[in-house]
C-alpha cells in the first residue's frame, strides 16, 4: 500500500507510534499473536495469554483454526463464487497466509481492504501492503459501519455496484450486547451490494453443561476480568441472527474444522472445537 503520510515516530513492538499506545490494556489483535506463537505483544497480552494456556492449553489452537478457516473461506470465495474485492474487518497482525496473499495467488487482481483500530497493526500493515497497489488498510472502527463503509479508501478502491466479501472473522465476539452487534451487522448487510457474502466466525457456548460450555464460561470470564475487557460466547441462535436473511453457504454454521476441510480429520472434535463457529452467507 503507497500512503501520502509521512511515517511516524516508531515504538517496539511493530514499529507503532509510541504516542498511540496504551501498554496498559491488553489488545485483542496482539493476545491472538500471543496464541500464534508471535512476539509482536506486551506483558499485559502475554498475562491474558497466560490465564487461558495455564486452564486450558488447547486454547491456542483456537488462532490456529481461525486462520486455517479463513484461508479455506477465501479460496471458496474467489475461486469459486468469483469475488474479487473483499473488505476485512479486525485485520489484526499480519502473519502467514493472510486474506491478500491468498486471494491474489488465484487472481491478482483481487482488491483487499483490511480495517483495523490497533495502532501495532497499522505499523505492521503499513510495512506489509507498501508494496502491494491492491491492498489496503484504514484505521477504524468496525462498530461504526457508516464509518467504515465511507472511509474514503474503502471507496476508492472498492466498488459497492459490484459484489464483495465482507469478512468478520474473530470481531463481532468482542463486541459487547450494549454495542448492539446486532444492529452493526444488520447494518452493513443492509449497505452489501447483491450477490455480495459475508463470512463471520464468533464463540460459541452450546448451554448443554458439558466440557464445551464450561470452557466457554471459563474464557469469557478470563476476558472479562481482564483490562483488554471483551471476549463473548453467545448461543447458536445469537450467532445465526448476525447473519440476517442471507443464503447460507452449504454446510451452513458449523464448527470451524467441519467447514470445507482440505482432508479427513484424524482426531475426535474437543471441547476446544465445540466452542468456535462460523459461517459463510450469500445476500441475494
Amino acid at each position: 500500500m503507497t500512503s501520502d503520510a509521512s511515517q511516524p515516530a516508531v515504538d517496539e513492538p511493530g514499529n507503532a507510534p509510541s504516542a498511540a499506545i496504551d501498554r496498559t490494556r491488553a489488545s485483542v489483535a496482539r493476545v491472538y499473536d500471543c496464541f500464534l506463537g508471535g512476539k509482536d505483544n506486551y506483558d499485559v497480552d502475554r498475562e491474558v495469554f497466560e490465564q487461558v494456556n495455564r486452564a486450558a492449553p488447547q486454547m491456542s489452537r483456537l488462532a490456529r483454526d481461525h486462520r486455517e478457516w479463513l484461508v479455506r473461506v477465501t479460496r471458496f470465495l474467489t475461486r469459486s463464487a468469483g469475488i474479487d474485492q473483499f473488505l476485512d474487518c479486525g485485520a489484526g497482525l499480519p502473519t502467514a497466509e493472510n486474506t491478500h496473499q491468498v486471494a491474489q495467488r488465484m487472481n491478482p487482481e483481487a482488491r483487499v481492504v483490511y480495517v483495523d483500530n490497533d495502532p501495532v497493526v497499522a505499523a505492521h500493515g503499513r510495512a506489509l501492503l507498501e508494496e502491494n497497489d491492491q491492498t489496503h488498510l484504514v484505521m477504524a472502527d468496525l462498530t461504526e459501519p457508516d464509518q467504515v463503509l465511507e472511509h474514503p479508501v474503502v471507496t476508492k478502491f472498492l466498488d459497492f455496484n459490484r459484489p464483495l466479501a465482507l469478512i468478520q472473522c474473530s470481531t463481532i465476539h468482542h463486541v459487547s450486547d450494549a454495542q448492539r452487534p446486532h444492529e452493526i451487522m444488520e447494518r452493513y448487510i443492509e449497505r452489501l451490494p447483491a450477490g455480495s457474502y459475508l463470512a463471520l466466525t464468533h464463540f460459541y457456548d452450546p448451554q448443554d453443561g458439558g466440557d464445551a460450555s464450561e470452557l466457554a464460561r471459563f474464557v469469557e470470564g478470563v476476558f472479562s476480568n481482564s483490562s483488554m475487557g471483551s471476549g463473548f460466547f453467545r448461543t447458536r441462535r445469537e450467532i445465526e441472527s448476525f447473519f440476517g436473511d442471507l443464503e447460507l453457504v452449504e454446510p451452513g454454521i458449523a464448527r470451524l474444522r467441519d467447514w470445507w476441510p482440505d482432508g479427513p480429520h484424524l482426531n475426535p472434535p474437543t471441547a476446544v472445537d465445540e466452542v468456535l463457529i462460523g459461517g459463510v452467507a450469500r445476500k441475494p
